[in-house]
């Protein structure tokens, strides 16, 4: 796959207040293995091939076991994952599909036994910045393994 364009060079100040986004998500208190399986599952839904290999190997990195990794897809079956990153993961899939689910009550509402309500919007600013980037690298062919190079 050839990258359509350098999105970073062609439009670096919006850029920037991508980044901006992304540092304050990355700093907004979720726990970093929460931050990856969310932003692992959307790029999983979104089919984003990018985002998976960055996210997969950030969160391999930082101490996550490969099984959490390769069970994702299946997290609902898995006994792996505990009741708060289960609630974190379905209001993932809910918000990235939100045109199919419109972010069912029950799913916001699972979230207040596992979650503040600063960290539920913080969950949510997250959810909704991987999702912008995960539109950006399909947009325009972002290639896995391959960084833009003004990033």
């Amino acid at each position: 796959m050839t990258p359509r364009l350098d999105y970073y060079a062609t439009a670096p100040k919006l850029l920037g207040a991508m980044m901006g986004l992304e540092r304050a998500v990355a700093t907004s208190g979720l726990e970093h293995g929460l931050i990856e399986l969310v932003k692992t599952r959307a790029s999983q839904i979104n089919g984003c091939a990018f985002c998976i290999d960055m996210h997969t190997r950030d969160a391999m990195k930082a101490g996550e076991s490969p099984a959490r990794l390769f069970l994702l897809d299946a997290w609902r079956e898995a006994p792996l994952y505990t009741d708060r990153e289960r609630a974190a993961l379905a209001w993932t899939e809910a918000l990235t599909l939100v045109s199919q689910t419109h972010a069912p009550d029950e799913d916001y509402e699972a979230l207040g036994a596992h979650f503040t309500e600063e960290e539920i919007v913080k969950l949510t600013m997250l959810i909704a910045t991987i999702n912008a980037w995960n539109r950006l690298a399909i947009a325009f062919r972002s290639v896995p393994g391959v960084l833009p190079k003004a990033a």
